[in-house]
């Protein structure tokens, strides 16, 4: 009986044992399933497998003419599966791949990737990087006949991973203008800002987590491929943009300035063809682009305002251009400030124009006051009429927004009206203000400047960008016939007048703004000039800021001014439509000789010999023209200066291209016979790489 007590006992103890622990097993699972269910699922994702994002192949970035901005190239990482080839496949061909390997990569021995690849088959490893430095498609090509990597992916485990990278050809050129985009997806530029058009659509395929914590891609069926980015067309043009950023960076080091912007638009399009940023590295001195000052930077604009000051004044009053204004010794008082002009012992007794013209901030500011005085909200309507107090609206992220004060301000004072007037206590971008110039040039249309026309799929035009019209007219005709004149003037004899020149007008106005420091005004200076050319018939307009020049030579006139001519000529100089054409009557002379003008002399006097007429040399040089002396030719010398534009006049086609190709410029030609014209005049200063058109007859 003892016995069978005791057995049952054992048997029950036994039963609550087993049925605990199955309890326990129970929980467990409903725990593991429900509650850590997501963290194990990770877990185990992390561990083994998991779906990874294949980055789609960004869009192209092309100028005005299809030369690429921007681009995507491929590189690849070179891997090998070292436990895939065959015995004999692998026994073969190793000596020859570690060796092939040490040769083009050139860090390491044959002996080390030997190594590299023998210990990874020995341990069973499925995925090793070969060196961490990318290969070219090329390379790729090249690459895939080697030993073991001529098998395949399947047989020899080559795996060539594509990485693509955004590849620049002109290098820095307009770097902060094409911009970027780093992988949080924050960035700056075109890049950033059409980023949903370039981006294009990830893909997602298979990858598998190996030792080290690499992602091999196993390629099966269930990868979804990424769709490639739409390209985008800029309006920028490639020689424009070098020559606007190689003119602003010389005046930047000549000035040793902070940083400095420039701009360059059509008058009519409002395309924008050049936009170039700079700002100093102090510690390497070197220049780079680094933040849009164009379309992000605010800054006063300084006398380039009172362009907004006099459209105001003769819409509003029966003021006239040749009306007097006393300016006095150089010194006047608004309230508890003095106010001052750049000439010493002032301007006295002055008119209108001359006021704009030699940028008095007296004159100005004293006419602004006397009429918008005792209701200054109706000036800050006039500006508004002008499109200033609201951004362009502009293609890229990050346009600055205007900062116009009005009465109601809580900062508004005595002062600003009079200040404002002169372009203190305002804050506009570059670009905003190039847009105001622009429509003065444009018939008073208003524009919003574009700086991308279209967005492409190939040849296929996905969605198109034009200009759009803002205001129609920011101003009367007359008004705006009035400050034309007065922006020429500001050229011809104002503060700019030493960018006039005799080849083609320009117009426009200087602006130098004290900078403020910690709330007071320094001996720091913003620069700017800003125009359009030619004046007559505006093509172009420009705007160049420079901030902070150090030493004698701190003013709009002499600091920016400059850069909007350099800007200016090259571009006449490739634009033939500019110019007139240079034109020499032929004369015809009695006598039986032949029409003889210009050419190569050796040439010239083998005809004449051939021909058997007389003819003299008082020249051994190449080039020679034709004079009549007595019964013969005289040859005397056509002086070929290496730094200006020959004259081709009376040459046949063949020489006038051999003479001029050799100086540098490309040539077009009309019609027939002999060089009656040539577009760009003989002597004029030579800008290699100009296009000159030749009229034959």
């Amino acid at each position: 009986m003892n016995i069978r007590k005791s057995i049952i006992l054992r048997v029950r103890i036994a039963f609550l044992l087993i049925m605990v622990f199955a309890i326990a097993a129970i929980t467990r699972v409903v725990l593991l399933q429900h509650a850590d269910g997501r963290k194990w699922v990770k877990l185990a994702e992390e561990i083994d497998l998991q779906f990874r994002k294949v980055p789609a192949t960004r869009g192209n970035i092309y100028s005005d003419n299809g030369s690429l901005l921007v681009t995507s190239l491929p590189s690849y990482r070179v891997a090998l599966d070292p436990t895939i080839a065959s015995h004999d496949v692998y026994r073969q061909g190793l000596d020859s791949l570690a060796l092939k390997l040490s040769r083009h990569f050139g860090d390491r021995s044959k002996e080390y990737y030997k190594r590299k690849i023998n210990d990874a088959r020995l341990e069973g490893r499925k995925y090793i990087v070969l060196n961490r430095r990318l290969v070219k498609y090329q390379e790729k090509k090249a690459m895939a006949n080697w030993p073991i990597f001529r098998e395949g992916r399947l047989k020899g485990g080559a795996i060539f991973e594509k990485l693509d990278r955004r590849y620049r050809p002109f290098a820095y050129m307009g770097y902060r203008t094409v911009g970027f985009v780093n992988d949080n997806y924050d960035g700056a530029g075109l890049e950033y800002s059409f980023n949903e058009y370039l981006a294009g659509i990830d893909g997602k395929a298979l990858y598998q987590k190996m030792a080290g914590g690499k992602w091999r891609p196993l390629h099966d069926e269930s990868e979804i491929r990424p769709v490639e980015g739409f390209d985008i067309h800029t309006t920028i043009n490639v020689n424009l943009q070098d020559v606007t950023e190689s003119a602003l960076l010389h005046a930047l080091k000549d000035h040793d300035a902070d940083h400095g912007c420039a701009v360059v638009m059509e008058v009519k399009s409002g395309e924008i063809k050049a936009i170039s940023n700079l700002t100093k590295n102090k510690q390497t001195n070197e220049y780079r682009e680094v933040f849009n000052y164009a379309v992000q930077g605010l800054t006063d604009p300084g006398s380039t305002f009172k362009l907004a000051s006099m459209i105001a004044l003769l819409e509003d009053s029966k003021l006239k251009l040749n009306d007097s204004i006393e300016t006095g010794t150089g010194d006047y008082n608004f309230y508890n400030q003095t106010m001052r002009d750049h000439k010493p012992g002032g301007y006295g007794t002055i008119s209108v124009r001359e006021a704009f013209e030699v940028s008095s901030n007296i004159a100005i500011s004293k006419l602004v006051y006397s009429q918008f005085g005792s209701d200054p909200q109706r000036f800050i309507d006039y500006i508004a009429s002008m499109g200033l107090s609201q951004p362009l609206g502009f293609q890229m992220v990050g346009e600055g927004i205007p900062k116009i004060k009005d009465p109601s301000d809580k900062s508004w004072s005595g002062i600003t009206l009079p200040w404002m007037s002169i372009g203190y206590e305002v804050e506009v971008t570059p670009l905003q203000m190039l847009a105001f110039y622009n429509a003065i040039a444009n018939d008073g249309r208003l524009i919003r400047p574009i700086i991308v026309k279209s967005v492409n799929q190939a040849d296929e035009e996905i969605k198109t960008f034009r200009s759009q019209e803002i205001k129609r007219k920011i101003c009367s005709s007359k008004t705006l016939r009035e400050v034309q004149s007065l922006l020429k003037g500001v050229v011809e004899n104002g503060t700019a007048n030493n960018i006039k020149n005799s080849y083609y007008k320009s117009a426009g106005k200087t602006g130098t703004a004290q900078k403020i420091v910690n709330g007071r005004y320094t001996r720091q200076y913003n620069t700017s000039f800003v125009g359009y050319f030619p004046a007559d018939n505006p093509q172009y307009s420009c705007i160049v800021v420079i901030d902070n020049p150090k030493g004698f030579r701190q003013y709009g006139s002499n600091v920016a001014a400059p850069v909007f001519k350099t800007i200016a000529d090259n571009i006449y100089a490739r634009d033939l439509e500019m110019h007139q054409p240079y034109i020499v009557e032929n004369k015809m002379t009695d006598g039986i000789f032949p029409v003889i003008k210009a050419g190569h002399r050796e040439d010239l006097e083998m005809i004449c010999e051939e021909l058997d007429i007389p003819n003299i040399s008082e020249s051994e040089e190449d080039w020679v023209v034709a004079r009549l002396k007595d019964n013969a030719v005289l040859w005397t010398t056509d002086e070929i200066a290496p730094e200006v534009v020959p004259n081709v006049l009376g040459m046949t086609l063949r020489d006038a291209i051999f003479l001029l190709e050799n100086h540098g410029l490309r040539v077009t030609h009309r019609g027939s016979g002999r060089i009656t014209a040539q577009s760009i005049y003989p002597g004029k200063k030579l800008l290699k790489g100009s296009n000159i058109t030749l009229t034959l007859g």
